[in-house]
């Protein structure tokens, strides 16, 4: 297929270990800062497994973006009420579905756009605390 098709995969890849990685660092700084880093080594790493440096580059760029991108919206879900374990496991399983779905060409460039781009936009609409039956009360 090409070296854009490798480099696809390794994007892919590293997006969804930076996903899974911030799934299970949650909210303190420190541990974004520490999965966003490991995120970006591990997914530098399976790129060089993949190919060469440009595949490298790759895991490693996909690996740290989506780790802080998510990181934002776990962030938010655990202060609104989520729970860690259930949070780990949810979004840990979206980013090794993300991983698989980087074998179909191209959708590891989209991943890497479209993950902090989702997290953006939820981030603006995001309610402070869910409000349940009290807001029946009013």
């Amino acid at each position: 297929m090409g070296e854009w098709y490798t480099i696809g995969v390794a994007l892919g890849v590293g997006v969804g270990l930076g996903v899974l990685a911030a799934g299970l660092a949650g909210a303190s700084r420190v541990a974004i800062g520490l999965a966003a880093v490991a995120a970006g080594v591990v997914g530098g790493l399976v790129g060089w497994l993949i190919d060469d440096w440009t595949e490298a580059v790759g895991g490693a760029v996909g690996g740290a973006v989506a780790a802080v991108a998510t990181a934002q919206v776990v962030a938010g879900a655990l202060r609104r009420g989520g729970t860690r374990g259930g949070l780990a496991l949810i979004v840990g399983l979206l980013g090794v579905a993300l991983a698989v779905l980087a074998l179909v060409p191209l959708v590891g460039y989209v991943l890497l756009v479209a993950v902090p781009a989702l997290a953006v936009r939820l981030r603006g609409r995001a309610a402070e605390r869910y409000a349940g039956l009290r807001t029946l009360a009013k």
